[in-house]
């Protein structure tokens, strides 16, 4: 059995119509060829340099694919736009965050007046310390760090410890540069 037996019979037969059809084009152009004279061979280099039907396809659907790929460049510019004014809102809300907490701050720092401050630190240290521990405790901590440092170190060294230890938490979390929450 050969190769070309061994084919179905409708691929044979398309071999061969596409030989016979080769055959006879190449016949006819010799034989126009030996008719037309010197005039003949250029317009068969012409009709050679005609467009295939891959040239033809191509080119007929080169602005379909340009245009494809300019709505996916597009996709994705809006997906990568997305992201980002995701990413400013957070960025929004975290300055949002920020100033509350430093408003809530100066706040808390601006609600001790320097006359308290003052009384306070005129009183004995046994005394500022019973009258803190029955104030809120951020107004007591703010106070506090309002008082000269030594000063406020006595009070603290005559409250009880649970009261000293809250106090100077807070007054802790508000000197820090960072968001205590």
């Amino acid at each position: 059995m050969t190769a070309s037996t061994s084919l179905p019979l409708a691929t044979r037969r398309t071999g061969l119509l596409a030989a016979s059809a080769a055959a006879v084009v190449l016949m006819t152009g010799m034989a126009a060829s030996a008719q037309q004279g010197a005039a003949e061979p250029m317009a068969a280099i012409t009709a050679a340099s005609e467009p295939t039907e891959i040239e033809r396809f191509c080119s007929n659907i080169a602005d379909v694919a340009r245009d494809r790929r300019y709505a996916l460049q597009r996709q994705e510019l809006e997906t990568l736009q997305k992201d980002i004014d995701q990413r400013m809102k957070a960025l929004e809300e975290k300055r949002a965050e920020y100033e509350e907490w430093l408003k809530r701050r100066e706040d808390f720092l601006s609600r001790i007046e320097d006359n308290v401050v003052k009384i306070y630190s005129t009183m004995k240290p046994d005394a500022a310390a019973e009258r803190l521990a029955e104030v809120n405790v951020e107004v007591a901590a703010g106070i506090l760090m309002k008082l000269e440092a030594r000063k406020a170190g006595v009070i603290l060294n005559e409250m009880n410890r649970k009261s000293a230890a809250e106090l100077t938490r807070i007054m802790a979390a508000a000197t820090r540069k960072e968001d205590p929450t």
